[in-house]
């Protein structure tokens, strides 16, 4: 089952099909555009996008008349090649490793994507609202099937709430000094996730 759609707001009509030529114009910028907003910032100037795409301005404004909708174009493409990688994973022999994989992955993403994602101006019909939505639907869909393939191949413990993995994920992403204690806290998750030995139960500590 594919992740859902992380592009378009629900309510926008599909687009129609572009010419070779200019869908080929259109994934240069897009690549483009990726790297000068990583390298930049968001606020980059789009006329040195065009530039290094070798894109005249003209075709650049055809393609994405404002900021905002090459900004969303941008984070939309990244949250789709995540959740891509994630369905690939699927297949990887190693269930509990696929999983931890993805979370790794899906921290680099939220440590070094989250300014872009702020970067998209909000606006009073909620489209702003509406595709964040849909892009945290896509991964919580992603993560859901590698923690449901892990937890019935014996590789993750039953009753994981895959949100609670994001959430935790998250947390590492937005408060890890750098990428060693990142992947330090990644281990505590790993320690969390694993199937609880033989006859374990959890214990709760009594307050007081």
């Amino acid at each position: 089952m594919p992740p859902p759609a992380a592009g378009p707001a629900p309510d926008q009509a599909p687009p129609r099909p572009r010419r070779a030529d200019a869908q080929r114009n259109y994934d240069r910028l897009l690549a483009t555009a990726r790297e000068v907003f990583a390298e930049h910032g968001a606020d980059a100037p789009l006329d040195d996008i065009a530039r290094r795409a070798g894109i005249g301005n003209a075709t650049m404004y055809r393609h994405f008349p404002t900021r905002r909708e090459l900004i969303i174009a941008v984070y939309a493409d990244e949250v789709t090649e995540l959740c891509a990688r994630g369905e690939a994973l699927l297949a990887h022999e190693a269930p509990g490793e696929a999983l931890l994989t993805w979370l790794r992955a899906f921290i680099a993403h939220v440590a070094t994507k989250r300014e872009l994602a702020q970067a998209i101006p909000n606006d009073r019909g909620g489209q702003r609202s509406a595709l964040f939505d849909g892009w945290h639907d896509a991964m919580r869909a992603t993560a859901s099937r590698l923690l449901a393939r892990a937890q019935r191949r014996g590789a993750a413990r039953a009753g994981l709430d895959p949100a609670d993995l994001l959430t935790l994920a998250n947390g590492i992403a937005l408060t890890s000094a750098d990428a060693d204690q990142a992947g330090r806290c990644l281990d505590l998750l790993r320690d969390g996730i694993a199937p609880l030995p033989a006859g374990h139960r959890a214990r709760i500590a009594e307050p007081g």
